[in-house]
């Protein structure tokens, strides 16, 4: 999820990308609702319904699509239990969290991003990895942010990657799990 990808590697992850959503939801219809943001089509009803929401998640995704990513807006999944990931981005199951808080609410709020990208791929052989995307709004150092959330992996094995917006300074990072794993067991 990195900006100055080729033409090619755009063309994969828009391929990839519906591929997922299409497995994930076969019967689903998808809207093209901006420049590489598709919609499930049931999920519309929310950018009225829920305005707020709507505006949250939409403003993250453009953070990546503006980058040249792809991503598709997943159907609400919601039962009493469970909670799932918002959306597919460049074939990745992603959730989407904003954070203001400190390194507590950010560890919590990475820990139940994580858990609904997992729910969501659980039992699935042919989706191995999934991500959480926070948008940070607080004013932690970006070693903090890696630190805290390499602790939260040491007892998760999952794939997949963990993708910051450091909103006060502008900049975007992506970190795949098992760098952040790496970093405890140094």
């Amino acid at each position: 999820m990195v900006s100055g990808i080729t033409p090619e590697q755009f063309q994969k992850n828009a391929w990839n990308t519906r591929k997922v959503a299409a497995a994930l939801f076969p019967e689903e219809e998808w809207v093209l609702k901006e420049t590489n943001i598709y919609v499930a089509k049931s999920r519309l009803s929310e950018e009225f319904d829920e305005i707020n929401k709507w505006n949250k998640e939409i403003a993250q995704v453009r953070i990546l699509t503006s980058r040249g990513n792809v991503a598709y807006f997943l159907p609400e999944q919601k039962t009493q239990a469970q909670m799932y990931a918002d959306t597919v981005i460049n074939g990745e199951v992603v959730e989407l969290k904003t954070v203001s808080g400190n390194r507590s609410t950010l560890g919590s709020d990475f820990r139940q991003g994580y858990k609904q990208g997992a729910a969501i791929i659980r039992g699935r052989s042919d989706i191995q990895e999934h991500s959480v995307f926070i948008r940070l709004l607080s004013n932690l150092e970006v070693d903090s942010v890696r630190a805290k959330i390499a602790g939260e992996l040491k007892v998760r094995t999952g794939k997949g990657h963990f993708i910051c917006y450091f909103e006060i300074i502008s900049k975007l990072f992506t970190w795949t799990f098992d760098e952040l794993r790496a970093i405890i067991h140094k």
